[in-house]
């Protein structure tokens, strides 16, 4: 039915919104205060859409590429990414958004062209640090006098510790998935037979995949201030809270993903103690430890070690959390004093935040 275009029914304005009392009959149209659909093209949905994608309507590009601008540097060049309109925010430098909206158009609308453009643009590869001064000149980097910094949306953070696990499932498609959630949250909030986390690859899928009841919303996605979805929400929220830094140090998929990654460093960072870190960091930071980081995590794991040699039953009740089988060749009690160096790398700041 949606895809046939019949014979429209007429359509009133409602007075007072009562709708058994019609006013004016109305017709399809486009905002007056935009360029008018071309007369050659049909009064309907298909007009519709080329009028949408038309180089003379300016609107589609601009609103486009200031969310792509939002989702890199935190903000849109116009703040108000839901309002375009006279009640929005005025574009903080209005010839950057047009050249980019006309950038976009002229690649055929090309989503990964527009997506290289910027994070290959001096804008956005220079350094996020701040001096005193430029922060109380620009707070809000208006002027682009430096980079990013942001803490990364759930999707990203949860998706990001399976990745350097080696965790993550790349496939794509597919139905919705079920991963871990606390027992109990959903008999509280919705009653019924509860929650049943997936077994196997349903547990490790991207972020994208995961199965969600609006009433009962996956944790760790509201507790990083993922939107309901009771209603479509393009302007992102971000907050730093106690419950936060719990869910990324407590959670199951965190836990599992650090005692991965604890394998990982055993098995591919190298003998040393020095070589594994050195890898962790990579793999999570995209950089090598810093002299005085390296010997704090030094002395940290060699605490760890000592703790874990004189009690194998909380070792071995450390590195059980999850579902992901444990090579039998590694020792329980090493293994419970990486995966804490692990964990402890995906806490730092610079794990969850763009910088």
């Amino acid at each position: 039915m949606v895809m046939t275009e019949g014979k429209p029914r007429d359509t009133f304005v409602l007075k007072r919104g009562a709708y058994d009392n019609p006013g004016d009959r109305v017709t399809p149209g486009v905002p007056g205060i935009l360029p008018p659909l071309n007369p050659e093209w049909p009064n309907n949905r298909l007009g519709l859409a080329r009028w949408l994608v038309d180089r003379a309507n300016p609107l589609t590009a601009r609103v486009t590429v200031n969310r792509f601008w939002q989702m890199y540097f935190g903000t849109g060049l116009v703040k108000t990414v839901q309002d375009f309109g006279s009640q929005g925010d005025w574009p903080t430098n209005l010839e950057l958004l047009d050249w980019l909206a006309c950038e976009f158009m002229d690649r055929g609308w090309n989503v990964k062209a527009l997506q290289k453009l910027i994070v290959t643009s001096s804008a956005y590869r220079q350094s996020s640090a701040v001096t005193p001064e430029l922060l109380q000149k620009d707070p809000e980097n208006h002027l682009l006098a430096r980079g990013p910094r942001l803490r990364l949306g759930p999707e990203m953070i949860r998706d990001q510790a399976l990745a350097v696990s080696g965790l993550l499932v790349e496939k794509l498609g597919g139905p919705s998935v079920k991963p871990y959630q606390p027992p109990g949250l959903w008999q509280e909030l919705a009653g019924g037979d509860g929650y049943k986390p997936d077994r196997g690859e349903g547990l490790y899928r991207r972020s994208l995949y995961t199965y969600w009841k609006r009433t009962v919303a996956p944790p760790f996605m509201v507790n990083f201030d993922s939107p309901n979805r009771e209603t479509c929400t393009v302007r992102e929220t971000r907050t730093n809270t106690p419950l936060q830094a719990l869910d990324l140090m407590n959670d199951v998929t965190f836990v599992e993903a650090a005692r991965k990654l604890a394998e990982r460093m055993m098995t591919e960072g190298g003998k040393e103690p020095r070589e594994r870190i050195d890898f962790a960091y990579e793999l999570v930071l995209a950089r090598p430890p810093k002299p005085a980081e390296m010997q704090v995590l030094l002395e940290t794991l060699g605490s760890f070690e000592v703790r874990y040699r004189g009690d194998r039953r909380s070792a071995k009740s450390f590195v059980n959390h999850g579902d992901s089988p444990q090579p039998r060749k590694l020792d329980t009690r090493e293994l419970a004093a990486y995966t804490s160096i692990a964990s402890l790398v995906l806490n730092l700041d610079e794990a969850v935040t763009k910088q």
